[in-house]
């Protein structure tokens, strides 16, 4: 730094100097960083730049005056002409000194103000042609007397506040006459940044210049006010502790003279009677007395103590040894089952094999249950029922966007607010060393960079490990091999696979319209009627009527919105019950719509006609199966093949699959080959927002591109899915049952599946196979000669010698007929098609 001030010497003081010194026009320039030099003012000055030196010298050499400039920006080495204020002071150097380490020191006495009209930028050092600034003599006026006395009054408030000014310097306030000095002295002694003190050397008029440090000295005023506030408030809290300190001491001689125990000892003795009552494990144990007699070294009032006093009451408040007893009755648990849930047949199953093998072995490993399906079916209440048929405490623990690995370890004691992780949490809040924890939604829990909960969960859930769980907070091992684990989730994609191998999945795939029927009138309305207050003899709807709520109010693999239309319909009569009306009220088909409003699914709004270059696929997605259609088209062009609705990679491929198999086959198919180079074809699957993927949809697109290319109406009435090769051979696909279902809810008479997906049959309720035909097949040119009318004047689809086989309605000895030979009732209509 160029120059300082010395802090030993940091108050200016105000000498009048001789009135017959000359200003030169020329000067040497001294640059200045963070300070303004006013005039009149005794200020030593540091000098370490080599060019600044050299213009303290060449000062001495001539008549020992120099002009003092501010610089713009303290952090310039080296400062040009555009980097110095245009107004600085004139000074005479008085004394000047150097030091052993290169640098000199100078004594300066600012004599007037000067502005630099043209800077000189020699190799030594810079020098300016400079003009003298003359002051504007001011008026004598009432103004100018009131801003005198402010800034004096200022001044003095500022030093009672606690402002450092000498004496000496207030005692020369009190004496100047000359507002011009006042005013000077004033802002010399604030410490203001360089810009504010610039402003006041550069304003000539005094009265503006006084208005102007006036404003300073009050803004300097606000700041010791509230500087002086929170020294007297810091000032008091350390009074108040000392106060408590004494208090407490004398509390505690006055206790020890009256024979009565401390709190502390009160407390630790409390500790050990319930850490008796506890029955922990010995090494827990051996940690817990040993922290207690950390506890008896330390001083109540400590940071720590409070700490260490949480861990304490965490510790004896968990139920380290405190079971709930077992239902180990299966025909009861399976009336509760039964009782809480209609259908769900295997998860149900599943729970009942798990209780025998309790029954029969004392303390059996198990297998973590995840219940797999769309919002809605019950998931998170089968949980609860099964808590409720083993007679064990449930406690739910919701996952979804959980994203630091302290949610489920817990944090460390040493953090401010540490806390037990939440599995921890939940056996302190179940009461009991053995309740059925349900992690719901774990297919949403996601990592950030605090860390992964799901690898946090391996442990957790990993039989083999959990019985040793250490929790951050608790540091000592706890046994959560007690605990029944249970998971929740949509999907299983977005679960982390080490975490999937370690659970049993069951999927709840949806339910029929008989199933939604019979859990309305178990389950749905009874609630809907209680929640708003409406008796049996208040409404009545009719079994009809509730079909139509299930088919053309709601479409959905759940029962969140059939429940919320029902209990539209309960509110409604709760306001004409509430208006007088006693009078039962009758929900049919025909006054549906007066409780409902307009139907907003119709039956037939999926296909109501066969279209050329439009096929029916089936899909699977977080909420259940889905039925979308595929759209293709021809235009003239060069053979490119444009696909458009938001498709995935895999699902790409199988269009360019089907693509080239089509035109490999052309003459089979009975395409004309020439098409191909000359047309474009565009693939759309419609609902673009919604992104697809999946090869699934192979077979689909096959169809509706074959159907495009050569001119063939697809039947409106049949669905399908498979994935396609490139040979034309169809591969099975997954998640048979959701994709039946949807197909039923949408009404579809037929579906095309996979041969090898046959033995996911067993899976599908019976309603949809009573009332669907389902054909299997191996190769795609099956497909296109059950999906596909045959074209006017065309030949019919060779299949390859094989024929595709069909499942009917009924289950024993169901009919696996070759092509002209059907069983079901659809024929007449196919027959009338024809």
């Amino acid at each position: 730094m160029s120059t300082i001030i010395e802090p030993e010497e940091k108050q200016s003081i105000i000498e009048e100097p001789d009135e017959q010194l000359k200003i030169p026009e020329i000067l040497p320039v001294l640059p200045l960083r963070d300070i303004v030099i006013f005039p009149f003012m005794i200020v030593p000055l540091f000098v370490s730049r080599e060019r600044s030196i050299r213009a303290v010298d060449q000062a001495l050499a001539e008549n020992r005056m120099i002009l003092l400039a501010a610089q713009k920006d303290p952090n310039n080495e080296e400062p040009g002409a555009t980097d110095l204020f245009e107004v600085g002071t004139v000074a005479i150097i008085m004394r000047m000194l150097k030091l052993p380490d290169g640098r000199i020191r100078i004594l300066v006495q600012g004599i007037s103000r000067a502005k630099i009209n043209y800077m000189e930028e020699t190799q030594s050092h810079l020098q300016a042609r400079i003009e003298e600034l003359k002051e504007t003599p001011p008026e004598q006026n009432l103004e100018l007397e009131a801003l005198t006395r402010n800034v004096r009054g200022s001044l003095e408030k500022a030093v009672t506040l606690g402002k450092n000014i000498s004496p000496e310097l207030m005692a020369i306030v009190t004496t100047v006459e000359d507002p011009a000095r006042l005013a000077d002295l004033a802002a010399s002694n604030l410490d203001l940044k360089v810009e504010d003190a610039q402003s006041v050397l550069e304003t000539l008029d005094v009265t503006p210049r006084l208005h102007r440090v006036n404003e300073l000295l009050a803004k300097e005023i606000e700041v010791l006010t509230v500087q002086q506030e929170i020294n007297t408030q810091a000032k008091g809290e350390i009074d108040r502790s000392q106060r408590e300190f004494y208090l407490r001491q004398q509390l505690k001689a006055i206790q020890q003279e009256l024979g009565e125990g401390n709190e502390l000892a009160e407390d630790i003795a409390q500790y050990r009677e319930k850490m008796a009552k506890a029955k922990m494990p010995k090494p827990v144990e051996e940690e817990v007395d040993r922290q207690l007699k950390k506890l008896e070294r330390m001083h109540p009032d400590a940071a720590e103590t409070a700490t260490l006093r949480n861990w304490l009451d965490i510790m004896v408040a968990l139920p380290w040894s405190k079971t709930s007893r077992e239902n180990l009755d299966l025909k009861k648990a399976e009336e509760i089952l039964d009782e809480d849930h209609y259908g769900l047949e295997k998860v149900k199953e599943r729970i009942i094999e798990a209780l025998a093998v309790r029954k029969i072995k004392e303390k059996p490993k198990g297998s973590i249950l995840c219940l797999v399906g769309p919002p809605g079916v019950g998931k998170t209440s089968l949980g609860r029922s099964i808590a409720r048929a083993l007679n064990r405490k449930f406690v739910r623990l919701s996952l979804g966007g959980v994203h630091d690995e302290a949610e489920i370890r817990g944090h460390r004691r040493t953090y401010v607010g540490a806390m037990p992780g939440r599995i921890v949490q939940a056996v302190q809040q179940a009461g009991t060393h053995n309740p059925l924890i349900m992690l719901d939604e774990i297919d949403k829990v996601s990592s950030d960079f605090r860390g992964d909960p799901s690898s946090a969960l391996l442990e957790v859930l990993d039989p083999e490990q959990n019985f040793s769980f250490r929790d951050n907070y608790l540091n000592v091992p706890f046994d959560l091999s007690n605990v029944m684990f249970m998971t929740t989730a949509n999907i299983l994609d977005t679960i982390q696979p080490a975490l999937r191998d370690r659970m049993e999945t069951i999927r709840l795939a949806g339910y029929t319209e008989e199933e939604k029927l019979q859990i309305i009138l178990r389950h749905l309305l009874p609630k809907q009627m209680d929640e708003n207050g409406i008796k049996p003899e208040n409404l009545h709807i009719s079994d009809q009527a509730l079909r139509d709520v299930i088919a053309r109010y709601t479409r959905e693999a759940g029962l969140r919105q059939l429940e919320r239309e029902l209990g539209k319909i309960c509110r409604k009569v709760a306001r004409r019950v509430a208006e007088g009306d006693t009078d039962q009220v009758k929900v049919t088909v025909k006054n549906l719509h007066e409780f409902l409003g307009v139907p907003k699914i119709e039956p037939d709004e999926i296909l109501k006609h066969d279209q050329v270059g439009v096929a029916t696929g089936l899909a699977v997605t977080a909420t259940g199966g889905d039925v979308l259609f595929i759209e293709a088209i021809t235009m003239k062009g060069k053979g490119m093949l444009q696909l458009t609705g938001q498709l995935g990679d895999v699902m790409r491929e199988s269009a360019h699959a089907a693509y080239s198999y089509a035109k490999a086959r052309a003459r089979d198919l009975g395409i004309d080959e020439e098409l191909f180079g000359k047309t474009d074809i565009h693939i759309h699957i419609p609902e673009g927002a919604i992104p697809k993927d999946g090869p699934s949809a192979g077979i689909t697109m096959a169809t509706a591109l074959v159907s495009a290319l050569s001119n063939r109406s697809v039947r409106n009435d049949v669905a399908m899915t498979g994935e396609i090769t490139l040979r034309g051979d169809v591969l099975p696909v997954g998640g048979v049952k959701e994709k039946v279902l949807a197909a039923h809810r949408a009404q579809i008479k037929k579906i095309i599946l996979p041969s090898q997906n046959r033995k996911d049959m067993e899976d599908v309720p019976k309603e949809p196979q009573r009332e669907m035909e389902f054909i299997f097949v191996e190769n795609v040119q099956q497909v296109f000669g059950e999906a596909l009318l045959p074209a006017v004047s065309q030949p019919k689809v060779a299949t390859n010698g094989k024929n595709p086989t069909r499942e009917t309605s009924k289950k024993t000895g169901a009919a696996k007929k070759p092509k002209g030979t059907v069983m079901r009732s659809q024929e007449k209509t196919r027959n009338k098609r024809k």
